[in-house]
């Protein structure tokens, strides 16, 4: 139901959750900073603004937006983005949180797989001036948001 991927697609996301990197794809295997039994997240590699470093929560099985995911699937998305962005907060230093999905092409969807932008917000930071300012930061760039993810997730009890 109101799929836009053409038939011939070669999914992004699905490429980074399995941990192909080709030039399909502009995850690579360290931008990812969690994984369950259902979701990922990465660092996302586009920059916006001051809000350097947001987070992409994924379903690991392709569903192409929100008409296609099972409540179970979504129920667990959220679940794992309130603990990124709760991680966040802490590592970041950020004043507030902003979730952010899109679906299909008018709604400003891009990548034919759900998911789910975790920002961190600071006081002025002007992020809706910069969304469509948005700099593909290279893997060193998203390394440093990755490796703080990381180090704290280390350091407390598995989520």
């Amino acid at each position: 139901m109101f799929n836009h991927a053409p038939s011939n697609y070669k999914c992004p996301i699905c490429l980074g959750v399995t941990g192909i990197e080709n030039e399909d794809t502009l995850l690579k295997k360290g931008d990812l900073v969690y994984k369950d039994e259902s979701t990922s997240v990465f660092i996302n590699s586009f920059f916006i603004g001051k809000n350097e470093g947001h987070l992409m929560v994924v379903p690991n099985s392709h569903y192409e937006h929100i008409f296609d995911v099972p409540p179970t699937i979504l129920h667990n998305i959220m679940d794992t983005a309130k603990k990124m962005a709760g991680i966040m907060k802490k590592v970041y230093e950020c004043e507030g949180i902003t979730l952010l999905q899109n679906n299909e092409p008018a709604g400003g969807q891009h990548a034919f797989h759900f998911h789910l932008h975790v920002f961190p917000r600071y006081t002025d930071d002007k992020i809706y001036d910069h969304m469509t300012n948005k700099r593909l930061a290279t893997p060193e760039e998203r390394k440093k948001y990755a490796d703080k993810i990381m180090e704290y997730l280390s350091s407390i009890k598995p989520l």
